[in-house]
């Protein structure tokens, strides 16, 4: 994240369909330059979010603010400086992916010699160099999912969209499409994404949001929300042989439980005021005298996954 100047400002954001609420009251800022995630199950509001944010729906109560401008009617100003990648991106498939770029890119008035290296770069950034002349209808399901990202980028977008940027890609190009976007955040792109691969958004987010029933629940940054809802400590042990640690409750200040997950392993949960290096350290001081033979001991640390279960379903 290169700098804390709020760029993106949504206040109040309320949308329903007949019935159906969409979005209650949605408020968020963003910093230029940060990699926001949004997360949340099925018909949580996020599509309807992104559909607001760059333009497929102005009908909307509350205020959407960009660079301190309110948004409203005046979208084709927005998408000037904006990239989107929608879910479930798709291309005339008769279409090479040269034309499929070319043609966009005309569409959005980029100039003949600019979009020609545009095009070149960003092929060439994607791993698509390789398909530059091959027809859309030949990719593969990643392919194309690196083709509408390109799109995205063709006019050097100062805010990006993305939902679910990462399906369908294999592990290599998940890498290679995430470490791109880290890319331009430090160049000072804001990208605001969804997607369901929280582990994929834990390693790219500086902040995320998550959202249920079109109420944002929490927004930080993974070590703040963890700190938020895990106040344990919780250290696991494995050893090469069953181990007798009944004593270590009372010899240990601050074990709350000792929780025995097999005969070689044991989760060992510290109250939420435990000094972790203090216990740590006379944890292995008493099992060593007991002769325990260790083989491995770290301390448990909640992932994004456990968040979102925490405040989604109440685990």
């Amino acid at each position: 994240m290169n700098s804390q100047a709020t760029f993106l400002s949504l206040q109040d954001i309320s949308k329903q369909y007949d019935d159906t609420v969409a979005l209650d009251g949605v408020s968020l800022d963003i910093n230029k330059g940060e990699v926001f995630g949004y997360i949340g199950p099925n018909g949580a509001g996020k599509t309807t979010t992104i559909k607001i944010l760059v333009g497929l729906i102005q009908d909307f109560g509350g205020r959407y603010c960009l660079n301190g401008n309110p948004i409203r009617g005046t979208y084709a100003e927005v998408q000037k400086i904006m990239g989107y990648l929608p879910q479930g991106v798709s291309f005339q498939e008769w279409r090479t992916v040269d034309t499929a770029l070319r043609t966009l890119g005309e569409l959005s008035g980029i100039p003949g010699d600019l979009l020609e290296h545009k095009i070149g770069q960003l092929l060439r950034l994607l791993d698509l160099s390789g398909v530059r002349y091959r027809k859309v209808s030949k990719l593969s399901g990643g392919m194309v999912q690196k083709l509408g990202l390109a799109q995205a980028l063709l006019n050097d977008p100062q805010f990006l969209v993305l939902d679910e940027p990462l399906n369908g890609l294999d592990p290599t190009s998940r890498y290679e499409v995430k470490k791109v976007i880290k890319e331009l955040s430090a160049k000072g792109t804001t990208v605001f994404f969804s997607s369901h691969i929280l582990s994929d958004v834990e390693d790219i987010a500086d902040r995320v949001a998550i959202l249920d029933k079109g109420h944002i629940l929490k927004i930080g940054s993974t070590s703040e929300l963890t700190e938020g809802l895990f106040p344990d400590r919780m250290i696991e042990i494995s050893f090469f042989q069953d181990c007798n640690v009944s004593e270590l409750p009372g010899s240990v200040h601050r074990i709350e439980e000792i929780i025995r997950q097999s005969p070689k392993q044991i989760l060992i949960r510290l109250s939420h005021d435990a000094d972790v290096e203090m216990a740590s350290h006379e944890i292995l001081s008493r099992l060593i005298s007991s002769n325990c033979h260790i083989q491995t001991f770290r301390r448990v640390t909640p992932d994004l996954d456990d968040v979102y279960l925490q405040y989604i379903r109440g685990r």
